[in-house]
């Protein structure tokens, strides 16, 4: 059970070690673009390629659905990335329905493990498989694998690294499983010090200068690729959005002036924080491509510029 590109690599590495795949549900396509046109789901797309019987549910607890994974009879249900189940769905298989989740559990629990992660500026991170219960990733843990952030490494780059160790703990759990010598511990009770994941809103995206380097350094890598950190450049020509996916912390010292651009050699760009100025790598102009800040100096009247 899953839906994106992160759920695929488990999928491929399932059907690679020899498990008889009994069937995949995935979520119903959908309009997406601007030409609306029929979006399926990365999983759909593979489990079409590859012969599987795929099961697109409108809602998980409707009985025609819940009538069809019954008859599959499947010992165990494998869940990447995919929406919360229903008691009688997690419930049916005989040997349980166990979850990939992206951190170390029970630490970041929620929708965006990987971008909260580098947010709060860890330097360590995993994957963990557990079993699913009535709860939001709360259940007893199988197998956890330790994965340390690169310091300028971005959400996109992580990732990718995560999606690739997270399918080989999928397979590991499930020799596990298929050996019948599993042992799941329950994760603690205490709530309090537990740092969340909730899902990412545009207003979480928005930076703020007047922030140290650091903090808004994470931000940035901690939203880029997707959904990206963003803020308003003030220039000659007028105002104008851009999203800025990476940057790089500088030692040179901010006055109290946050926002203010530095230009170098006609080729670099740094915006003062509350503490150091950050130096701007790659940035996204409204509606148009990435571009290196080289480029986008390229294109300026005239150095006049500030971010707000």
């Amino acid at each position: 059970m899953g839906t994106p590109e992160f759920a695929v690599a488990s999928l491929e590495q399932i059907a690679q070690a020899g498990f008889e795949i009994a069937g995949v549900v995935t979520t119903p396509d959908k309009p997406a673009g601007r030409g609306l046109k029929v979006k399926e789901s990365a999983v759909k797309q593979y489990a079409i390629e590859h012969g599987l019987k795929v099961f697109q549910p409108v809602k998980l607890n409707d009985p025609e659905f819940l009538q069809s994974l019954h008859s599959l009879a499947a010992d165990v249900f494998v869940v990447v990335a995919f929406r919360k189940l229903p008691e009688e769905v997690w419930q049916m298989p005989k040997k349980g329905t166990f979850n990939l989740h992206a951190s170390l559990l029970p630490d970041y629990r929620g929708a965006a493990p990987i971008n909260h992660a580098i947010i709060n500026g860890e330097r360590i991170t995993g994957v963990t498989t557990f079993f699913i219960n009535a709860g939001i990733d709360t259940g007893k843990i199988i197998y956890k694998e330790e994965i340390a952030i690169g310091s300028n490494e971005t959400a996109g780059e992580l990732h990718d690294r995560l999606m690739v160790a997270g399918a080989a703990l999928v397979i590991k759990t499930l020799n596990a499983i298929e050996k019948e010598n599993v042992v799941s511990v329950e994760q603690p009770a205490i709530r309090s010090a537990l740092k969340p994941a909730p899902r990412i809103f545009r207003e979480d995206c928005k930076i703020n200068w007047n922030q140290p380097v650091s903090k808004i350094h994470n931000l940035i890598r901690g939203l880029s690729p997707y959904p990206a950190a963003y803020c308003t450049f003030e220039m000659a020509k007028g105002a104008s959005e851009f999203k800025i996916l990476r940057c790089m912390p500088s030692a040179i010292v901010a006055g109290n002036n946050a926002g203010d651009a530095l230009i170098l050699h006609e080729k670099e760009l740094l915006i003062a924080c509350s503490d150091f100025y950050l130096k701007i790598i790659e940035l996204q102009p409204s509606g148009k491509k990435p571009m290196k800040a080289a480029e986008f100096l390229r294109g300026l009247r005239d150095y006049n510029l500030k971010a707000l």
